[in-house]
């Protein structure tokens, strides 16, 4: 084959590869976008999971999602304004370096334009009529050139400065406009949110008013947990059934060596506390700070759950879930994928808790088992 027939099949060869990988990418994209799809299918079969009782149960859902989303909505604006208050800050300092370039150039601008004025009106028909030296009359000539370009420069560099300027002053109205309108919908946001905590507090108050007794309350909990171990356990099986599994991440291998999804003191162990049968442990620690995933994984569901409040379960393959509950809101959605250490909500008291908390939990093939043989120790 001669050199030229190999060189284009070498690049045919390299087109045809390089069109096999794009279809091989393309593929696994789509295989992803329907996993996604799936879980999410399977999450909505499974709907029925965030149904209450009585009345009361079902408007402590609604305002409890409503405040996740409320959270959710102003960390957002917060963090837009952020970012608004940094690009604000740096076109004005692009506007000072502008105005001082500016400057400049026209104070350079007066000197040429001086020297100018010193040689007179008609510098070239001075020239001309003092007949001197041919050789000083093309310097000078020379010199009369540069100062002229050189001038026409400065104007032209002034022009571009006002036009930067101009566009500066533009982008920092704009954005000025902005934070005036998002400093306005931040007000409107936080008097929805402290209307709606009020809310949940007259909500939480008529669900405690229901029990005689502490051992009725306890009973109710109880059933609570008893009603969800039944929807986890229907998940877990349509996890099972899913034509494409989340793959293995080997997350066995970990087992006593995973990062803590908060870091806070352990108020009640696995299976027990204060008459409440756990399956998990519950941390405490401040509202609004951010649970991370331990473990790489796909989210499977995230809303709220009657007994958990907010909840989201990362699935992480080999039939290993964790579960992350009473949430404040939530930083992942369902069929989403997450790696170690991303935020997947923050620590609130979602499901009619009195005080801000994370129930924790790890499930191997449904069945629960105490998360602290799993988590590092401290």
């Amino acid at each position: 084959m001669t050199p030229r027939r190999l060189l284009i099949a070498a690049l045919l060869l390299g087109l045809t590869l390089d069109a096999s990988a794009q279809q091989d990418e393309s593929a696994a994209r789509q295989r992803l976008d329907a996993l996604g799809q799936e879980i999410e299918s399977a999450t909505s079969r499974l709907g029925a999971t965030g149904r209450a009782r009585d009345e009361a149960e079902r408007e402590l859902q609604a305002v409890e999602s409503d405040l996740a989303a409320t959270h959710a909505r102003l960390d957002s604006l917060q963090a837009e304004r952020r970012l608004l208050d940094d690009e604000v800050n740096q076109l004005r300092q692009h506007r000072a370096r502008l105005e001082g370039e500016r400057g400049d150039q026209v104070a350079a601008l007066g000197q040429q334009l001086a020297a100018l004025y010193r040689i007179g009106p008609t510098p070239q028909l001075k020239l001309l009529l003092n007949q001197g030296d041919p050789a000083e009359l093309d310097r000078m000539q020379a010199y009369l050139n540069r100062l002229v370009d050189a001038r026409n420069r400065r104007l032209a560099d002034i022009a571009r400065l006002d036009d930067a300027l101009a566009d500066t002053e533009s982008a920092l109205d704009a954005r000025q406009t902005r934070l005036a309108s998002l400093s306005d919908e931040l007000e409107t946001q936080s008097q929805h949110l402290a209307e709606r905590s009020a809310e949940r507090r007259s909500v939480v108050a008529t669900l405690d008013d229901r029990y005689g007794s502490e051992e009725e309350r306890l009973a109710d909990l109880n059933q609570s947990r008893e009603e969800a171990e039944q929807t986890l356990r229907r998940i877990q099986a349509e996890l099972a059934r899913m034509d494409t599994p989340t793959p293995s991440t080997q997350i066995a291998q970990t087992q006593g060596d995973l990062p803590w999804p908060v870091q806070g003191a352990i108020t009640a162990t696995f299976h027990h506390r204060e008459g409440i049968h756990y399956n998990g442990i519950v941390i405490q620690a401040s509202a609004g700070t951010a649970v991370t995933a331990v473990h790489p994984g796909r989210v499977v569901f995230a809303d709220w759950m009657r007994g958990f409040g907010n909840l989201v379960i990362v699935d992480h393959g080999d039939q290993v879930m964790t579960l992350y509950a009473h949430l404040q809101q939530f930083s992942a959605r369902t069929g989403q994928q997450v790696g170690r250490g991303d935020e997947v909500g923050r620590v609130g008291n979602t499901g009619g808790l009195t005080n801000a908390a994370l129930y924790f939990e790890v499930r191997r093939q449904g069945e629960p088992i105490n998360p602290q043989r799993w988590i590092a120790r401290r």
